[in-house]
């Protein structure tokens, strides 16, 4: 029975190791017991299909995978801090699977986990910063996002590539390697995020629930 298992490709455990976090995360939405509106999830798809357009934007792109873009992970972050933890995990989720779609690859299916649907759903947690003023709230929710999808592009970095570190260590390759991207990344979402026309659709944003 278990050699069947052994059988199954990594795209098959990729699917698998999906659902079930798409699972885990519907049931943390469901506890959280925020319903899901119209008006929510037309502004879900607006942000996930903003975010998606802009990372087709790409100012840099690292050798190896990950990019600096223009401020594609900013929607994600403006929804996140918008409607909650719960609710902005499953759109950076589904935005993460969308990136996989673009292009993306995997090794091992932990790997396509942190890489995509995980990290991405990372961002969500910018949501945690929604009860700060609204003068400085997002920056740290920017912030708070950005470093979550760090460690899960630290992770696999270190266990899934760090062949291409050569003689250095590791984990500092790692460390250097996803900043050199991620840094720029965050710096460009905050500064976009203190164009008042953008700050003033944040509030909308928010209003509008």
């Amino acid at each position: 029975m278990f050699s069947e298992f052994a059988e199954f490709s990594l795209t098959t455990w990729a699917i698998l190791a999906g659902l079930v976090i798409l699972g885990v995360v519907f049931f943390v939405i469901t506890r959280d017991k925020r319903r899901w509106t119209t008006r929510m999830l037309a502004n879900a798809a607006l942000c996930i299909a903003l975010a998606f357009v802009l990372s087709y934007i790409k100012l840099y792109e690292m050798p190896q995978g990950g990019s600096v873009t223009l401020a594609s992970m900013l929607p994600i972050f403006m929804f996140a801090y918008a409607y909650g933890v719960a609710p902005g995990m499953i759109v950076g989720f589904a935005y993460g699977l969308l990136q996989f779609v673009q292009g993306g690859w995997f090794v091992h299916p932990v790997q396509f986990l942190l890489d995509y649907p995980l990290c991405f759903a990372m961002l969500g947690l910018a949501g945690v910063a929604r009860k700060l003023p609204d003068r400085w709230g997002i920056i740290p929710a920017i912030l708070l996002g950005t470093f979550f999808r760090f460690v899960c592009a630290f992770l696999t970095g270190v266990f899934f590539w760090g062949d291409g570190a050569g003689e250095q260590n590791v984990f500092v390759y790692s460390a250097v390697y996803n900043g050199t991207y991620l840094i720029p990344e965050a710096v460009i979402c905050i500064v976009l995020a203190m164009v008042p026309q953008v700050r003033k659709l944040a509030r909308q944003l928010a209003l509008n629930k």
